[in-house]
């Protein structure tokens, strides 16, 4: 016999609206510790490498990020600096990663509707950018990336120039994601949450197809089916909901993370 599941009176959770600038920008730090102490978790951290970035609500062309050489397992609410459109740290006493500035501030000028964006050097990113090539529809969970990631296919070294940073900006485009070669992955979103959740799920599929090509060829989802995926999956609203349970998790686990 069929089971008709009935939900009444249940509201599908979505972003908070804001009374203030002051609960938002309070909201979006707290999100970008979260993430940090879930990166960590996951083991996305590599040495000093590594950097997710949340613009300011109020001053727009300002971003929060991690402070130069703090692991992310001990960042903070009170550990995040704020950096200005000229790499000045205008909040907090630490230094900027010069790489995070020249990339998130490019992202940002480029993209007025990203506010959160995640970069790092994660085992199996790194690992599949190497291949220069953008990742196949065959799980329901990388459809979110169908034909909605790109590869930045030059490694020109380390990316301490805004020059490099704008190709990269340019190459992203309106997508949610690219693989930068020889490099890792990037990750944007239209809060906080959704862009470190999308760097997550795209690292597990990064794994997954490296793994399932070791042993064999993986069956493509077609076309139509995969763009119908995406739809789902790969929904602003989605990513920011598939980050909550996440984010519920770390509180519980590190609430230190909100001091």
């Amino acid at each position: 016999m069929a089971t008709t599941i009935v939900q009444q009176n249940i509201t599908m959770p979505a972003p908070p609206v804001f009374a203030t600038i002051a609960e938002e920008r309070q909201h979006r730090k707290e999100r970008l510790a979260g993430a940090f102490r879930l990166f960590a978790r996951f083991g996305f951290d590599e040495g000093v490498a590594g950097h997710i970035t949340a613009r300011d609500p109020e001053r727009t062309d300002h971003f929060w990020v991690n402070p130069f050489g703090m692991h992310f397992a001990h960042i903070r609410v009170s550990d995040l600096i704020l950096v200005n459109e000229n790499g000045e740290v205008v909040s907090g006493n630490r230094l900027v990663n010069r790489a995070a500035f020249a990339i998130h501030s490019r992202i940002h000028a480029a993209r007025p509707d990203v506010v959160g964006a995640a970069h790092a050097h994660s085992l199996y990113g790194k690992t599949w950018s190497t291949l220069g090539r953008l990742l196949d529809p065959i799980t329901q969970d990388a459809c979110a990336f169908y034909e909605d990631h790109c590869l930045f296919g030059s490694y020109g070294g380390l990316v301490s120039e805004t020059a490099e940073a704008d190709r990269i900006a340019a190459t992203l485009g309106a997508h949610k994601a690219a693989i930068l070669q020889n490099h890792g992955l990037l990750t944007v979103g239209h809060t906080v949450d959704e862009a470190a959740w999308w760097f997550i799920t795209m690292e597990r599929s990064c794994q997954a197809q490296l793994l399932a090509e070791q042993v064999g060829s993986p069956i493509k989802i077609p076309h139509e089916t995969a763009l119908h995926t995406r739809e789902v999956m790969g929904a602003h609203a989605s990513g920011w909901f598939q980050f909550q349970p996440l984010y519920q998790w770390i509180v519980r686990l590190e609430p230190d993370l909100l001091g």
